[in-house]
């Protein structure tokens, strides 16, 4: 297989699951899984779902980001 393309279907991960994870593992970022175009889920490295579990989940997480990304001085 060609390299592992930053989104792929959920199918063709499936054919190359081994390769995506190597991807995912070597180059140290996530891939995409899309069904039908739309966004399913993601595959990252261990270290990534490591910190989004110390943080208390994927709420916690999407919380902190968004506060993260309020401008200086919003509340």
């Amino acid at each position: 297989m060609e390299p592992i393309p930053n989104e792929l279907s959920i199918a063709e991960a499936r054919a190359n699951l081994s390769e995506v994870l190597n991807a995912v593992r070597l180059q140290d970022r996530g891939v995409r899984l899309n069904r039908r175009g739309t966004p399913q889920a993601a595959i990252v490295p261990t270290d990534v779902l490591d910190l989004i579990e110390q943080v208390g989940g994927l709420d916690a997480a999407r919380a902190a980001l968004r506060e993260a990304r309020l401008p200086k001085g919003d509340s």
